[in-house]
């Protein structure tokens, strides 16, 4: 059983912020009384303005384990509360308030499964998913690992660096604007017979985790679920208001 964490609301510095995409940021947090979190959890974010409005939005984290910096990847939602002062404004040393750890059903941790785990995200959806096949990258023994990520352009691939280097995942990346440069693939989005060629097939049980938008997140897993995968092997996480 997933080991419980303890949830309160916590003061985080940002460490450091760098571009991950034209239009996200990747931020490092410091969180002094953070407990860790596991691989796909998720935090709350709340802003306070000068008149005492607030509003939280809730993040995936990309880190994992016991440690107290917490690092996010924020996509701009342009007429969101939060994001874009996120990804625009907020500046090193600045303080935040986040809550969490949360979410104790979409993450991963070693286990006696032997099972293959399949991970399929759509655009800033692989952050949670980042976050798992690097928590798998530690482990010397275990399951086999493959990730498909759909995602607009080459631009657009969020940690192109660290998945690149992933030694423990399989990293099969489809584009559905513009195609990188010497594939053979047209851009377009992915289909269903994309995903039966692509991702472990039913007969090994996988279990799969799939993030992204709502409809992308529908759409795969109705296709899992009519390839005959166990539909309590496919745990998903999806969000609004991305493009």
């Amino acid at each position: 059983m997933t080991e419980r964490l303890p949830v309160r609301w916590h003061v985080a510095r940002v460490a450091g912020r760098h571009p991950e995409t034209p239009s996200a940021v990747r931020l490092e947090l410091d969180v002094p009384t953070w407990p860790g979190n596991h691989a796909g959890s998720h935090l709350d974010i709340r802003l306070t303005a000068p008149d005492g409005y607030q509003a939280t939005r809730s993040y995936s984290i990309a880190s994992s384990g016991h440690v107290t910096r917490v690092v996010l990847a924020v996509d701009e939602v342009p007429d969101g509360e939060v994001s874009p002062f996120l990804v625009h404004d907020v500046a090193e040393g600045e303080q935040i308030e986040v809550h969490g750890p949360l979410g104790r059903f979409f993450v991963w941790e070693p286990s006696d499964d032997p099972s293959p785990v399949q991970l399929i995200a759509g655009g800033s959806g692989v952050v949670p998913l980042f976050a798992i096949a690097a928590a798998r990258e530690r482990e010397a023994q275990g399951e086999q690992f493959r990730l498909l990520y759909s995602v607009r352009t080459p631009r657009d691939v969020f940690f192109a660096e660290e998945l690149a280097g992933l030694a423990r995942t399989e990293v099969d990346i489809v584009h559905t604007r513009t195609r990188a440069e010497g594939s053979m693939r047209p851009a377009g989005r992915l289909t269903l017979d994309e995903v039966a060629e692509r991702t472990f097939p039913a007969s090994l049980s996988p279990r799969i985790y799939v993030c992204g938008p709502t409809p992308f997140v529908e759409t795969v897993a109705g296709w899992l679920r009519g390839l005959g995968h166990d539909a309590q092997r496919i745990r998903t996480e999806r969000f609004g208001g991305s493009r």
